[in-house]
């Protein structure tokens, strides 16, 4: 009987780009392919191999954080431009 924890299929190689990119869903997407897991075993496999690797793991929180102020800076222009084109058209009336 061996000691430490349960062992998972190997992390396949294809999905290590997709996390170095910040694309989680997309290297589960590959593991479930490549591994024939499920979503949940995927999802596991993906946050057991962050943890072994906290340099990744702490480049993909920041990816993540750029892809969110990204989402801000566009939400915030297009409700200024739709607030700027309501205030125009209810001027005409």
């Amino acid at each position: 009987m061996a000691n430490g924890p349960p062992q998972h299929p190997a992390f396949p190689p294809t999905a290590i780009p997709a996390l170095e990119q910040g694309k989680t869903i997309e290297a589960i997407k590959i593991i479930r392919l490549e591994c024939g897991l499920g979503l949940k075993e995927s999802k596991d496999l993906v946050d057991a191999y962050l943890k072994s690797r906290p340099d990744l793991q702490r480049r993909l929180e920041s990816a993540q954080a750029e892809a969110r102020q990204g989402f801000a800076r566009w939400l915030v222009i297009f409700l200024a431009l739709a607030a700027a084109a309501a205030y125009f058209l209810t001027q005409g009336k």
